[in-house]
């Protein structure tokens, strides 16, 4: 079966452009991969955090009453 990957165009500033080829070859990976691997953390990030957001915010627990 051929390659499901969605192939589209990006716009990139040079300097970021030149920031992320090295940080792709200290990871040892393509300029592609890691693109998508930002965009794949940046996905799991958010998903987490919107899961965090579902389950209300982190208060603590309220002591019982002395009387009931």
């Amino acid at each position: 079966m051929a390659d499901e990957r969605k192939a589209f165009l990006l716009r990139a500033d040079p300097l970021l452009w030149r920031d992320i080829e090295k940080w792709a070859a200290d990871e040892l990976r393509s300029v592609n991969g890691q693109i998508e691997f930002i965009l794949r953390e940046a996905v799991r990030r958010r998903s987490r955090a919107r899961a965090g957001e579902a389950q209300g915010p982190n208060l603590p627990a309220v002591p019982p009453s002395p009387g009931g």
